[in-house]
């Protein structure tokens, strides 16, 4: 008797920089998510798509919940919220290696209202001292009605297989939703202005990573082995473009070298990349410019 096909929806959940896209390229085993020790990088859901033959998981990587303090904030959080309604299995992801605070306090309420199971993930044990895990495995015990608490370290990969099994149980039967070589929905020019956007956050580390925003120009092939790209970074004040574009333009070139690397990996294909610093004051609190930049339906 043939296996029925499974296949479902899970959304990843949790604070800002608990690893979600971290995961998400870990499960899909390519990079679609941009990821970054600065929290909020996420700004719009990201679906990875994992496929094996007799199953197809779509993955939902949306944004870090926390306290909005802008319209784009605003968005993010609704984003993450509304995702918790649309899918078969929840992973609430939480931070091990950081203490328990009004954060996780704030999802764990908002979780005991949904019907979706939920699976625990205490990520980040790479980072945990070994006699730690238990004691914080009984804390969360009673503090949600889990599917499954499973310890997971999305970095290296460790008991994501355990997980993926646990997970298989539930998902139900279903139609394979994409090509089975799909690991994204995401349109190519969505995922590039995301990587340059990952490589400006690194780069300026504290000074200007939430005031970011890429757009790209254009994509044209100059000849079979050969696409130029062309994007727009775009910060609120004229100090962050100084910031960004660097001495003799040095900051700007490494942003860009950087950037070439991993889309050269995604595409396939070499490129000529060129970038250019813009400001749009105040854009994060801008409908017009939100939707601009495709943080609006």
């Amino acid at each position: 008797m043939t296996e029925q096909y499974r296949s479902g929806f899970v959304a990843l959940i949790g604070r800002p920089n608990a690893g979600k896209s971290t995961l998400l390229n870990q499960l899909v085993g390519r990079k679609i998510a941009i990821t970054s020790d600065k929290p909020q990088t996420t700004r719009n859901k990201i679906l990875g798509i994992l496929t094996k033959e007799n199953w197809q998981m779509i993955l939902l990587d949306t944004p870090g919940i926390h306290k909005p303090k802008d319209k784009l904030g605003e968005h993010m959080v609704k984003v993450a919220m509304n995702t918790l309604n649309e899918v078969d299995v929840i992973y609430y992801l939480v931070d091990a290696s950081v203490s328990f605070g009004g954060g996780e306090s704030f999802i764990l309420e908002k979780l005991r209202k949904v019907k979706t199971p939920v699976f625990l993930l205490l990520n980040k044990i790479d980072l945990l001292e070994k006699p730690r895990l238990l004691p914080l495995i009984d804390f969360y015990r009673n503090r949600g009605d889990w599917q499954a608490i499973v310890p997971i370290s999305a970095l290296k990969g460790e008991n994501i297989e355990s997980l993926l099994d646990d997970t298989l149980r539930i998902l139900p039967e279903g139609p394979r939703y994409y090509p089975e070589d799909a690991v994204t929905d995401q349109p190519e020019r969505i995922l590039i202005a995301e990587l340059i956007r990952e490589k400006a956050v690194q780069a300026t580390r504290e000074e200007i990573p939430h005031s970011l925003a890429v757009n790209i120009d254009y994509m044209q092939s100059r000849s079979q082995d050969l696409l130029d790209i062309g994007a727009t970074v775009y910060v609120e004040r004229d100090s962050q473009k100084g910031i960004l574009i660097g001495k003799k333009g040095e900051m700007l070139k490494l942003i860009g070298s950087k950037a070439r690397l991993d889309i050269e990996r995604l595409l396939g294909n070499k490129i000529f990349l060129e970038l250019w610093v813009k400001v749009k004051a105040d854009w994060r609190n801008r409908e017009g410019l939100l939707r601009e930049f495709g943080y609006r339906d």
